[in-house]
């Protein structure tokens, strides 16, 4: 039997090199890569045509759902198995959504990595106890969602992608103050006082 091709995705050297070490001696899987960015994940898919990507949602140029999105439209046949330190039930639905296969957190053990990777090569879905547990919860009902200019939809995923004020008014040729100016328009929609927070409110309304 084949072994699982599989391709680790994380912005974190170190963490990447941790997950190689840690699949490495395992016979039934072998790892193909290691990336850093969305870029070279989805370089390294087509180069390496891998069964299963293991995903980080925290990349520096495109948020892992983006990818996780692409994955599933350009390449079906690959499973997609989230590997994150994000526990919140939007979250995992909306990458249920996105075409992944699985939803795995940092803390799992050696054993439900390799199991989790195995089940979801083998086509079914995988989540941790605490994600299935999450799941169960009753879903309270969903805050309205913000509405934003055309400008400030245009703002909202570069924002998302970590540019400062100066970057996206020379991409979108504004001003760096006009560009503040928006920028605190959207927080205020969202009612909240920092970019963190920000994003992941984008994310549950599906606006990134």
């Amino acid at each position: 039997m084949a072994a699982i091709r599989v391709l680790l995705v994380d912005d974190h050297r170190m963490v990447l090199e941790g997950l190689r070490l840690l699949l490495q001696p395992l016979p039934h899987i072998q790892v193909v890569g290691t990336c850093a960015s969305a870029a070279e994940a989805l370089a390294a898919v087509a180069a390496e045509a891998p069964d299963v990507v293991l995903l980080d949602l925290n990349l520096p140029d495109q948020p892992g759902s983006a990818v996780c999105r692409q994955l599933a439209s350009t390449y079906p046949s690959v499973k997609v198995l989230v590997l994150t330190t994000l526990n919140e039930k939007s979250m995992v639905q909306r990458l249920m959504q996105d075409g992944a296969a699985g939803y795995v957190l940092k803390n799992a053990s050696p054993e439900e990595l390799a199991e989790a990777i195995s089940r979801v090569h083998a086509g079914r879905k995988y989540f941790s106890d605490e994600v299935q547990e999450l799941l169960l919860q009753p879903t309270p009902p969903a805050p309205a969602v913000p509405t934003l200019t055309r400008r400030e939809k245009e703002i909202l995923p570069l924002i998302a992608q970590g540019l400062t004020s100066q970057a996206i008014a020379d991409q979108l040729f504004l001003s760096a103050l006009t560009v503040e100016t928006h920028r605190r328009n959207i927080l205020a929609k969202f009612e909240v006082n920092n970019t963190a927070a920000l994003i992941r409110l984008a994310g549950e309304h599906g606006l990134l």
